[in-house]
């Protein structure tokens, strides 16, 4: 028999609160962290789509072998550590280049990459495929001794500068408030009361604690839909259009999901078709998924504007 499609536990963000963004995909283990590949070295570099073109532009100084890989693969992931070793065994002779696929798809585009890993060189401004998917180390070593002769035979002798790929230090996340950092621990260990508790008592310190109400509203959520069956919830909706608890629970499903245009029309929709108490609960509940989504949203912005429409 099938398990219910129950919503998965979210992610947090760096303000404690629930990062709703990244339900859609795993998270990227930072490099250094359990499942993360390792820190960057003098000739390992990390790049995104904006840095590609200086990394381009270095390799009519010395070889640049990129590898595409992605965090869902563990191969890939493996691939990339195997070359970061080999990068610095040949001490600048050649700069590694890491790029998540997934995180800059224009750059895998430009490669055609097909799967992860790919590994491609650049050499002069020109890419030279190398190999897909993993292979020994050996046979991984005699494709760059090949690569270094072919470098050589068109006067690509240079070695990268010691300051080239030295990686960026990331500025430290402020700290939280102690209020905010004990409901990011509560809902880390599953704790959803506790957070509460925490961002509550944090509103009666200070009503102006913006990040606070987010938190809270995001708390809800994620009380409202533990343990719900999302085709329960949907079948439940399109069979009663008209019964104010099915929409609302739908379009909590719906918002946890990622669909937040989906939700906010929803409930604007019941809005228009109801009256008195049941119009403000509505409306209520629309006003606190704004907060889970953060008022500055385009798209709570634009949610706004159809609320008062339909109110008014």
């Amino acid at each position: 028999m099938s398990q219910p499609s129950q919503q998965p536990r979210p992610r947090l963000d760096a303000r404690g609160a629930v990062d709703l963004s990244a339900l859609a995909r795993p998270a990227t283990p930072p490099p250094g962290s359990p499942g993360g590949l390792p820190v960057p070295t003098a000739y390992v570099r990390d790049v995104d789509e904006a840095a590609f073109p200086e990394v381009v532009q270095s390799s009519t100084q010395h070889p640049v072998v990129v590898v595409l890989w992605a965090a869902w693969s563990e191969v890939s992931q493996q691939v990339a550590a195997e070359l970061s070793t080999l990068a610095a065994e040949d001490g600048g002779r050649w700069l590694l280049a890491r790029i998540d696929a997934e995180a800059n798809p224009q750059v895998a585009a430009a490669f055609q990459a097909q799967s992860v890993p790919t590994v491609v060189a650049v050499l002069g401004g020109q890419p030279v495929p190398l190999f897909q998917g993993a292979h020994p180390r050996e046979q991984v070593r005699g494709v760059l001794d090949q690569l270094l002769a072919a470098a050589e035979a068109n006067g690509i002798t240079g070695r990268v500068a010691p300051g080239e790929a030295a990686p960026e230090q990331p500025e430290p996340e402020p700290a939280l408030p102690p209020l905010h950092q004990a409901a990011y621990e509560a809902i880390e260990r599953d704790d959803l009361p506790a957070a509460r508790a925490a961002y509550e008592q944090a509103l009666r310190e200070n009503p102006r604690d913006a990040m606070a109400r987010a938190g809270l509203a995001q708390v809800g959520l994620m009380e409202r839909t533990a343990g719900l069956d999302q085709r329960t919830v949907r079948e439940a909706a399109a069979a009663a259009p008209d019964d104010v608890d099915a929409q609302l629970a739908v379009a909590d499903v719906d918002l946890f999901a990622g669909a937040v245009e989906d939700a906010f029309a929803r409930l604007v929709d019941v809005v228009r078709r109801t009256t008195g108490d049941e119009r403000e609960r509505v409306r209520v509940r629309l006003v606190d998924l704004f907060e889970v989504v953060g008022t500055d949203d385009p798209r709570v912005v634009a949610a706004r504007r159809a609320l008062a429409s339909a109110l008014y």
